[in-house]
């Protein structure tokens, strides 16, 4: 199998690169990302070597360089490139259709023109909009995105969709929860509120806290992926989450007590312009059509992740400091 990974040095990205690699050594993986700034190659330092794995720096907005790599031999794309965060997207929202809507449109061309197996679209259950205090988003759940980011995520939703009912590409969509784990990116909750804790400095918590997270550990998210790629039905979309709602000042609670810090820490700021005040997923589908079962526990899993950061104190220094982008840029290399 000849394996495509676009955003593979970012969080999800780069675990479900290794979590390949690991499970299927047979596999060829080419992971293409464009290093921005939450994109890191020391996240795959432990497989960088590997024979059966190439790097490629560039834009999934590049035709000409993704219809090159789908020329040679890919047999499945999973598109995990895109921008992600709320807050940078009411900030810059042209950003974010470029990458998420356009930047998928020419995944999906290429991977048509060269009659490639599967296409996978690595989605968000934020695209579904908010929910009041009862229910769960199934994957008949209407879209109703309420940030620009949520809005482009359902705009490259609708187009790999319409590739599989015009064109009939073999596609699944996979909607997951939040993330959470190491290598993650440190402007998200959960790391933000574990360095900021470590460092005695506040820890802001936008409006009353009570905003409701469902949370899945990203080992988790990757067997799900795993069986989406060689078993999810065509045209098919996925809902995956963890069973595990928690509000965001639980999650912060729950850092604070296991760092054995004092709650005086926690700063409440001024809300996020349409702040979605709860999520929660319905993963019947998946657990019964492929058999997928989340593994870790939130307070297991909490635990590792703090225990993750407190053992690899240089890994997210670095990102503090910046030092990260300089050894991307030494790394990068030749690559095709």
């Amino acid at each position: 199998m000849n394996v495509l990974i676009t955003g593979g040095a970012g969080f999800i990205g780069s675990n479900f690169v290794k979590y390949l690699s690991n499970k299927y050594p047979h596999y060829r993986i080419t992971n293409l990302d464009a290093l921005t700034y939450a994109g890191n190659l020391e996240n795959l330092k432990s497989i960088d070597t590997l024979p059966n794995y190439t790097f490629v720096k560039g834009n999934i907005l590049d035709s000409s360089l993704v219809d090159q790599l789908c020329g040679q031999g890919i047999d499945i794309v999973l598109n995990f490139a895109a921008e992600s965060h709320v807050d940078r997207s009411i900030e810059d929202p042209q950003l974010f259709i470029k990458t998420n809507v356009l930047g998928t449109q020419v995944l999906l061309d290429s991977a048509k023109k060269h009659n490639l197996r599967k296409f996978v679209q690595i989605s968000t259950d934020e695209v579904y909009g908010s929910l009041g205090p009862t229910g769960l988003f199934t994957e008949k759940t209407p879209l109703a995105p309420n940030s620009p980011y949520s809005a482009s995520k359902a705009g490259g939703d609708l187009l790999v969709r319409s590739y599989h009912e015009t064109f009939g590409m073999n596609v699944n969509i996979t909607r997951c929860s939040n993330n959470y784990g190491p290598y993650q990116f440190p402007e998200k909750l959960i790391p933000l509120m574990i360095l900021r804790t470590l460092t005695d400095q506040p820890l802001p918590i936008y409006g009353d806290g009570l905003n409701v997270r469902d949370w899945l550990y990203v080992e988790d998210h990757c067997s799900a992926i795993d069986l989406v790629m060689h078993q999810g039905i065509s045209g098919e979309v996925y809902n995956i989450g963890g069973n595990n709602e928690k509000t965001n000042l639980e999650i912060v609670r729950s850092i604070l007590q296991e760092l054995n810090k004092p709650e005086s820490l926690i700063n409440f700021v001024q809300d996020r312009p349409g702040h979605d005040r709860r999520y929660g997923i319905d993963a019947t589908k998946i657990r019964t059509e492929l058999g997928w079962k989340p593994k870790h526990h939130f307070e297991a899993g909490i635990q590792a992740t703090i225990q993750w950061y407190l053992e690899n104190r240089t890994w997210w220094e670095r990102i503090q400091s910046g030092a990260y982008r300089q050894s991307t840029d030494l790394q990068v290399g030749d690559i095709i």
